[in-house]
């Protein structure tokens, strides 16, 4: 800034402000500060189907998804199952443990191969007071999901089965996630989804097959179903 006299005055200019460039964070690799963490984990295997624990089991892990896709779900007094979420690489469940939950309040399933990652209770709990980052990830990660369960409950309360079936294919096909370009739903059964939108196994089967004609969707038989980007469309529209 430097002064100047005009006419008896003194007048002050400014340098015009230059606007600094947008500083771009890395996205926190939780698997990577978990590998690096030094803290006993073990990494178990599942086929498409297995049960990863079973409602009513001892609750002393938090779980990590290394790859592949997991169902939660709850199974009534009369036998119905109710499935609450699909998860897939990246996320952590099982952490009802860390707030002193005895016993496991639901099942979880690998709906594909998966890796899952398996860290004991207090050890977790441990890592989160001490590691700053990692509690900073946590948090995140469970905000998140019950921004996800709220929404979840809206759209069974107020939206129609095909709006419900889109937007749960665009979820399972993780949808807007940057590091995965081609938005694949991982093999599902037309049983499995009707659970997850809360219709019939015949709707279902009816709104993919719109899907399908209008251009949604890709599939063939039992293949991976390939999402198209206006498939967003059925969301948005009112």
């Amino acid at each position: 800034m430097e002064n100047q006299r005009r006419g008896g005055v003194d007048v002050k200019l400014t340098k015009p402000k230059v606007a600094k460039a947008a500083v771009t964070l890395p996205e926190f690799n939780a698997q990577v500060f978990l590998d690096s963490a030094g803290i006993a984990k073990t990494v178990m295997k599942y086929g498409r189907g297995e049960a990863i624990f079973t409602q009513g089991e001892a609750c002393d892990h938090v779980l990590y998804i290394q790859s592949g896709g997991v169902k939660l779900s709850v199974l009534s007094k009369t036998g119905k199952e109710a499935v609450v979420a699909m998860l897939g690489p990246g996320d952590f469940f099982g952490e009802g443990c860390l707030a002193g939950q005895a016993l496991r309040m639901g099942s979880a399933t690998a709906i594909t191969p998966s890796a899952i990652l398996r860290v004991r209770k207090r050890q977790m709990a441990d890592l989160l007071h001490k590691q700053s980052t990692m509690s900073d990830r946590f948090i995140s990660h469970m905000l998140t999901r019950n921004i996800r369960i709220e929404e979840d409950l809206i759209d069974q309360l107020f939206n129609s089965s095909e709006k419900r079936l889109a937007r749960t294919l665009l979820l399972l096909a993780r949808y807007g996630k940057q590091s995965l370009p081609v938005r694949m739903v991982p093999k599902i059964s037309q049983d499995t989804l009707a659970e997850m939108v809360g219709t019939t196994r015949s709707r279902v089967n009816f709104f993919l097959n719109k899907f399908k004609k209008l251009g949604f969707i890709e599939y063939r038989g039992e293949t991976p179903i390939k999402i198209n980007n206006s498939l967003l469309s059925v969301v948005l529209h009112d």
